[in-house]
């Protein structure tokens, strides 16, 4: 018999990954298409369905072959119903019917669920987890998303919502205005673009010099790639900037540990590749305000899954769905 393969699909705001994933939780095959949000974002799943027909083709798999498909998608989602609750950037109308229509257009079992929740379940299966059944994952990107799996389980809340860490509030006044339309959140100062916001906050202050206020005068930009190097140099002000982004990563999930006493805390998207010199100020700061037995039990660890960690997580969906 040939083997059984699942289909795992990260789906983005520009590009929708997908990859052929065994029961085993090894990727056989994987490739991405660019994501169409136009027109209501109707041709999503017929795209999707046609470039996996292409797929099985080419790689002369028998349809039969695969068992399901799972999606990881950008927004809440019930995952019962499989409704996406809204998204920002698909071009779909809120409450889309997007477990309906992904079976629709592929004639396989789906199961859809948030996509910083199959980074989590991803990373509990193949990655940095190693197999903990408690488990916080915080996706440092352009943005702050968070999954937590407790027991095994992925924690949806009561419509989808749960894990949205990004959106803990850390400044409680006087605090940056985020995406989500409240003011002072951990993504307005731990993600990408936070770190490059209070580094141009600190450099427009009278007075600012330095190796990063010197690059954002000559090139006009700077990036947070750009604070670390700058801070691995001792450069003060990127050193100042690296402390507030260290206090206020390590607070909160010194708080979320103390609440949820989780085995690991994976650390995934861009961000986290600075390394240590993130990592050795956020573990200084977690240590400081976590109850001490939550200290003791919860190790901090870096995503090793990369761009695989939703396909992956896609794919558990299915597997996890059939072991039922």
């Amino acid at each position: 018999m040939s083997e059984q393969l699942i289909v795992g699909v990260d789906l983005g705001g520009t590009t929708t990954k997908i990859a052929f994933i065994t029961m085993d939780g090894a990727i056989s095959y994987k490739w991405e298409i660019p994501t169409d949000n136009s027109n209501e974002g109707q041709n999503i799943t017929f795209n999707l369905a046609k470039s996996i027909d292409e797929k099985i083709h080419e790689l002369n798999i028998h349809k039969d072959q695969l068992i399901g498909i799972g999606m990881g998608a950008p927004g809440p989602v019930d995952y019962e119903s499989g409704i996406i609750l809204n998204v920002v950037n698909l071009g779909w109308k809120d409450n889309y019917p997007l477990k309906k229509s992904l079976e629709e257009a592929t004639f396989l079992t789906a199961a859809i669920e948030n996509d910083a929740n199959c980074a989590a379940l991803g990373e509990m299966w193949q990655g940095a987890g190693n197999g903990a059944k408690d488990l916080v994952c915080v996706t440092l990107g352009t943005g702050v998303g968070g999954g937590v799996i407790a027991n095994g389980n992925i924690i949806q809340g009561a419509n989808g919502a749960a894990g949205e860490i990004g959106h803990i509030t850390v400044i409680p006044f006087g605090g940056a205005p985020c995406n989500c339309g409240k003011t002072g959140c951990l993504e307005t100062v731990a993600s990408a673009t936070g770190i490059v916001r209070l580094a141009r906050e600190e450099v427009s202050k009278s007075g600012s010099q330095g190796e990063l206020a010197e690059k954002l005068h000559t090139s006009g930009k700077i990036t947070a790639k750009d604070v670390f190097d700058a801070a691995r140099n001792g450069d003060p002000l990127a050193v100042k900037v690296l402390e507030e982004v260290s206090f206020h990563l390590g607070f909160t999930l010194a708080s979320i540990a103390n609440t949820l006493n989780p085995e690991k805390i994976v650390l995934g998207g861009g961000v986290s590749k600075a390394g240590d010199i993130l990592l050795n100020g956020v573990q200084e700061n977690f240590e400081r305000f976590a109850f001490s037995s939550v200290k003791n039990s919860t190790k901090i660890a870096v995503a090793t899954l990369g761009n695989d960690a939703g396909v992956l997580g896609a794919a558990w969906l299915i597997k996890n769905k059939l072991n039922k």
